[in-house]
């Protein structure tokens, strides 16, 4: 299995054992004993800035757009973390939290996320939670502060409070258990032009087909910011059970988005039989999870399947195409389709698959489609923060969505090897060059001071 950020492969666990067993004279047990692969941790942006959760808004630390932040919530608690907001932009705040692995949260576990203006009034007010098949996962909820014509509340500048509050039952194993959190806040400047804005439109919501072909390995990401660029075509990857891996697919305004996950029978090297876990029969629900969420990672729409020993497949509801009229429209998953950039599929295979089937891993292939024609973006009154969130600044074409090797890491890793190695070659040759004619004019000057040499 393909080695991912954020976690720790079983080789490399047992190779340190080994070592720290030789120094000090352990008696180390062979590879075999370990019995279950390590599930990746969640991979924390690489720029992540540190922010104390606060009990209440006097001490709240202030949150700066276009930073990614890193803060703990316990069990029953509530964090307060402050932004500074103008009159015109729309600000979305969103925080993913991080339950302990191995641990065992009950279904209503989970976090509520919310947006209060300086008088406690709620910009807005979002709960995720783990589901129904109680495996730790990372959830997200977001927060938003909307600028609109004729809206009474959250509409002038000054300080704003984002909320985040356990909504742990007490029943499952994390309720005493700190989580990690990441928060992560854009801002959305305002239109040039107010008349630009429209209503939603009517959309083909007939399904297509999944594309076809051989698939490529792409193993996803261990987080948001660590995701692994796509585009349309057939993408398979490994995945071991309580495990979340994240894809980014540039999706323009206009284009429409449909995905599927399918997860093959049976895992690819250890089984139930060889465990001993569950003898490889049985049935888990919601063994696998595809989700889709938008640029601010706001959840667009999730689908589910149970798991029996075969292949299995979660194909996604049609979503409408990206327009900035879907913020109008009365409920997700339209409303959440309100601009271009990298959306995510997001895969978790759960936890209760490894006690009645195997510790994998699993193969995961994901199919993706885009549909309609990329068309021109608003006319924004400025940049939104981080700058391309929003596909207006990033790749080619009418607001970015290029999903050539330009947004594969891999590729852009290729590209930069072999600049790095053609600029060293020219480096060398221009130096051996100039050496050469250094030597070759020490030579001219020596004949002519000595004629007979």
């Amino acid at each position: 299995m393909a080695r991912r950020t954020g976690g720790t492969g079983r080789a490399a666990v047992v190779l340190r054992a080994v070592v720290l067993g030789m120094l000090l004279g352990w008696t180390v047990p062979a590879p075999a004993a370990v019995a279950a692969p390590d599930v990746p941790s969640y991979a924390f942006a690489d720029d992540v800035r540190e922010a104390r959760a606060a009990a209440g808004a006097a001490d709240a630390v202030r949150l700066e757009p276009g930073a990614t932040y890193r803060s703990t919530l316990d069990g029953g608690s509530k964090a307060y973390y402050r932004l500074e907001l103008d009159d015109a932009s729309t600000a979305y705040v969103a925080v993913t939290a991080i339950p302990r692995p191995g641990s065992t949260p009950a279904v209503g576990d989970g976090i509520t996320v919310s947006v209060q203006d300086a008088d406690s009034r709620s910009c807005s007010f979002e709960s995720a939670t783990i589901g129904a098949a109680r495996s730790p996962q990372p959830v997200t909820a977001w927060g938003a502060r909307e600028i609109r014509s004729g809206k009474g509340l959250c509409q002038e500048a000054g300080t704003y409070y984002v909320v985040v509050e356990r909504s742990d039952t007490g029943t499952g194993e994390t309720a005493d258990d700190p989580w990690e959190l990441e928060l992560a806040p854009v801002t959305e400047p305002p239109l040039a032009a107010t008349d630009d804005t429209g209503t939603p439109r009517a959309w083909d919501s007939a399904t297509p087909a999944p594309p076809s072909g051989e698939p490529v390995a792409r193993p996803g990401g261990a987080g948001f910011s660590a995701a692994t660029a796509v585009g349309q075509g057939v993408w398979r990857g490994e995945v071991v059970p309580g495990e979340t891996v994240f894809y980014r697919v540039p999706v323009d305004w206009g284009q429409q988005l449909y995905a599927e996950a399918d997860l093959a029978g049976g895992g690819t090297t250890s089984s139930a039989s060889e465990t001993g876990a569950g003898g490889g029969s049985g049935y888990t629900v919601d063994a696998l999870e595809l989700t889709l969420y938008n640029p601010v990672r706001a959840k667009v729409v999730a689908r589910g399947t149970g798991y029996g020993g075969t292949q299995k497949s979660a194909a996604l509801d049609p979503v409408p195409p990206v327009r900035y009229a879907n913020r109008y429209a009365p409920t997700d998953p339209q409303n959440s389709l309100r601009f271009a950039g990298s959306y995510y599929l997001v895969v978790h295979l759960s936890t209760q698959v490894a006690e009645q089937f195997g510790d994998g891993p699993y193969e995961v292939t994901l199919r993706v489609r885009l549909g309609g024609t990329p068309e021109a973006g608003p006319g924004y009154l400025g940049r939104p923060v981080p700058r391309g969130v929003f596909g207006t600044d990033t790749g080619s074409g009418p607001s970015g969505g290029s999903t050539g090797a330009g947004d594969d890491p891999v590729m852009r890793a290729v590209a930069a090897a072999g600049f790095g190695t053609g600029s060293a070659l020219l480096l060398f040759l221009g130096g051996w060059t100039l050496i050469a004619r250094r030597r070759a004019s020490a030579q001219i000057r020596v004949s002519a001071q000595n004629p007979t040499a």
